[in-house]
């Protein structure tokens, strides 16, 4: 549906900017009501008339598989149900054959590097008193995780016939992992980052158009993740049939965040392996969270082992108790965004509000359905680390264990400053490296103490 007044996808820009906090919102489109806010240029936070005047049916029948507790769902127009669902039959009948299974296998053996190590770092052990051990997603071929959910979303794309892939990104890691396998696999890519991010990650941005891919640059709003996000989701409606959109993180509508998760869950059933080979125990797994695939990647191997201790580690950026953070799950509230109700960044009139964060990886202002439902039952925990925190942290990993982690990365590493002091006993903890910090180092050498990012 349009706004007539603009000529603007309504559904769209509503769908995925609009949280639920406020009355009215609530009534509108969670409830599926009558009225809608558009944020279009014609009329922004008034009401649409074009949406008020339409009359939504309430769903007699909810997809229970959509949902994580309360969290996740498909809240998109219908012109995104038929690729959704398409997407999701797809998936089911070809994803799960052992056809698929093994030539993707084959791929994370012998293209991307698997199984990457898992490393006993033992001066940073040693520095904080416990058994360290990383999770090194560094090594893998493009340089971090974001491969193991490009290559199978691009291969499944292949199969089932489509010719271009979409993409968004932030630090330029999932980009890069899409425009990898899109090059690998003979298909187009489009890539849309914030103009933000594209200044500060210049390195990736440069490898994706070096691998094929079309990077787009998006100037609306502050010109990071979120708004790449939206710009991909209205290309990927205008070219519905014919394209596939590779979602990046555990969020979006249904399948996408079940899909990223399986597709990521190698690091975990990898760590779960590779510490029975040393005989040891986890307490802790640790690893940052924007998004969330890579920690949900490696906290779905231990969800059953409730004696692990789950942490997800968000960007605070000059302080969660500022308004210059990205700290969704430590302040945000239910809303929805970009087709998921989740955990969302809100002002006080439930509009999203503007994030901050050195890392172009984190700063997102919600976060993967999954994690907002841990979060909800308490079986993961989820804690914020400033911008200068998490900069000692990438020097100290570096003198200390001769690794230079990406920002993104860096949140989890600093976090241990903050645990370990407050443990007793010498406690084993695992930490997701997600990326390498070749793409930062502009960022490093520039960093300023309390300087705006994103």
């Amino acid at each position: 549906m349009f706004c007539k007044q603009c000529n603007i996808v309504l559904c769209v820009v509503k769908s995925y900017e609009t949280t639920l906090s406020p009355p009215i919102l609530r009534e509108a489109i969670a409830d599926r009501q009558n009225r809608a806010i558009c944020s279009a240029p014609c009329g922004a936070n008034k009401i649409c008339e074009t949406f008020k005047r339409h009359k939504f049916k309430k769903d007699k029948k909810v997809n229970k598989k959509a949902y994580f507790g309360k969290f996740g769902g498909q809240f998109v127009p219908e012109t995104v149900m038929f690729a959704l669902n398409e997407l999701e039959e797809a998936y089911e009948k070809i994803a799960k054959t052992s056809e698929f299974e093994a030539e993707l296998d084959d791929l994370l053996r012998h293209y991307v590097g698997r199984p990457s190590p898992l490393y006993h770092a033992k001066r940073l052990s040693a520095h904080y008193g416990h058994e360290i051990y990383l999770k090194r997603e560094d090594l893998n071929h493009t340089g971090a995780h974001k491969i193991n959910n490009a290559l199978g979303q691009a291969l499944l794309a292949q199969k089932m016939g489509k010719k271009k892939v979409l993409a968004e990104t932030g630090a330029g890691q999932h980009g890069v992992a899409s425009a990898t396998a899109a090059a690998l696999l003979g298909l187009e890519c489009d890539v849309y980052m914030g103009a933000t991010d594209v200044a500060r990650q210049q390195l990736n941005a440069f490898r994706m158009q070096l691998l094929g891919a079309n990077v787009i640059s998006i100037e609306e709003g502050l010109k990071t993740l979120k708004e790449a996000t939206t710009a991909a989701i209205q290309a990927w409606v205008n070219e519905i049939e014919s394209a596939f959109y590779i979602i990046g993180s555990a969020v979006g509508p249904h399948p996408y965040p079940k899909i990223v998760r399986d597709l990521q869950s190698v690091i975990g059933r990898e760590t779960k392996e590779q510490l029975a080979e040393f005989g040891v125990k986890p307490d802790y797994i640790v690893a940052c969270v924007g998004g969330g695939s890579n920690a949900i990647g490696i906290f779905s191997a231990f969800l059953d082992d409730t004696d692990v201790h789950l942490i997800g580690v968000e960007a605070a950026g000059l302080g969660a108790d500022t308004p210059y953070h990205a700290a969704t799950l430590t302040k945000g509230r239910e809303g929805i965004i970009h087709g998921m109700k989740t955990i969302v960044l809100q002002d006080s009139y439930g509009m999203i509000a503007p994030v901050h964060s050195i890392s172009a990886g984190l700063d997102y202002p919600g976060v993967g359905p999954e994690h907002s439902h841990l979060h909800d039952i308490k079986r993961a925990h989820y804690e914020g680390v400033t911008d200068d925190e998490c900069i000692e942290a990438l020097k100290l990993t570096s003198r200390l264990e001769g690794i230079i982690p990406a920002i993104e990365s860096s949140h989890a590493l600093a976090y241990l400053a903050k645990l370990c002091p407050t443990l007793s006993g010498k406690k084993t903890i695992v930490v997701n490296v997600s990326g390498r910090g070749d793409k930062d180092m502009n960022t490093v050498m520039s960093y300023e103490k309390g300087k705006i990012y994103g």
